[in-house]
């Protein structure tokens, strides 16, 4: 039995925003990398076309999410906005291998085909951050038990900022003096505290903002409730989606080319997930670091001289984003 015709998910069917809808679904997570080992989940991640109700009535369908199946479905008009700031989770369903498109029909072919009117600079900070945030994620947990309460809430801080750096292209309204975070006494401990200016801020956009900063928050405390040998394999898991992140921004920058499945990095990505640059006191070599800094030396090298421009090509986007959204409301699908 093919994956998709099992009972589980006939939801891709029988849910009225998917079935014909469905431009494309492919794999995502570790099988789309190449990194999947025994027991890894199978994630499902695809994009399905507006209906007219959304697209002229009251309708504001973004996406379906079933998290039986770890499948996530896009809605055409979200999968765009995300597209064009370079999200790496989404721009990551553009360079899947070929083989890995379970469903793929005419428009999905050619938003395939198009995907390089996505790339551009804001690759840097879109991938940055995401990068940011695994490091980040290392370093807490490796601190967590040798730090004090005050360095510690510093790495929440820098967490959280980095997070903030690609704010202003995700939420229009947002600018950097709205939100300052600083490392204080509060409730008799240190604490990440935060001074928030906002007038007439649209809410979705700061619950937004907002819960991001609350799941990074969170992230750190789920991730120091630690059993070492347990943790470890998350650990390794982290430090190899931080490198695979960095060869997926240069990819980018260099070649302007998306490359998700990493055939060429293999070895090394798998290497990191195996524990090969894991010490006995369960932090990481020297070695890795050594990878880290290289890595950092080329996209820095990259970021000045890539050919990208700053921006995506947004007339060639809307114009596409128009044409198809069209032929829905004419019933032309």
């Amino acid at each position: 039995m093919k994956l998709l015709d099992r009972p589980e998910y006939g939801f891709l069917q029988t849910d009225p925003h998917l079935g014909k809808n469905i431009i494309f679904l492919t794999y995502g997570g570790s099988y789309a990398y190449g990194t999947n080992v025994e027991g890894s989940d199978i994630d499902i991640r695809g994009c399905t076309l507006n209906s007219k109700a959304d697209l002229l009535g009251m309708g504001d369908f973004e996406q379906v999410v079933d998290t039986e199946t770890d499948t996530t479905v896009y809605a055409f008009n979200k999968l765009l906005g995300l597209l064009i700031n370079c999200n790496p989770n989404t721009i990551e369903l553009l360079g899947c291998r070929p083989e890995h498109y379970f469903m793929l029909n005419p428009i999905g072919r050619r938003l395939l085909d198009q995907r390089k009117m996505f790339l551009s600079r804001r690759a840097v900070n879109s991938f940055g951050g995401y990068a940011g945030q695994q490091l980040r994620r290392l370093e807490n947990a490796l601190a967590h038990d040798a730090y004090p309460a005050k360095v510690k809430e510093r790495h929440i801080m820098g967490s959280c900022k980095n997070a903030m750096l690609s704010f202003p292209e995700r939420y229009r309204t947002f600018t950097p003096e709205q939100i300052r975070l600083s490392v204080g006494e509060a409730g008799g401990k240190p604490q990440v505290l935060a001074d928030i200016n906002m007038e007439r801020v649209p809410l979705r956009e700061f619950t937004g903002m907002m819960g991001e900063l609350v799941e990074i928050t969170r992230n750190y405390d789920k991730i120091h409730h630690r059993n070492k040998k347990k943790d470890d394999a998350h650990l390794n898991k982290h430090a190899m989606h931080l490198v695979r992140l960095y060869l997926m921004c240069l990819d980018i920058l260099e070649k302007e080319e998306i490359v998700t499945y990493r055939e060429a990095d293999h070895d090394l990505l798998m290497d990191i997930r195996n524990g090969r640059y894991q010490k006995a006191d369960h932090t990481f070599n020297a070695g890795f670091y050594d990878l880290l800094n290289d890595l950092e030396k080329r996209l820095d090298y990259a970021k000045q001289n890539t050919s990208l421009p700053e921006a995506p090509d947004l007339a060639r986007i809307e114009a596409f984003q128009m044409e198809v959204n069209e032929r829905v409301v004419r019933d032309e699908f």
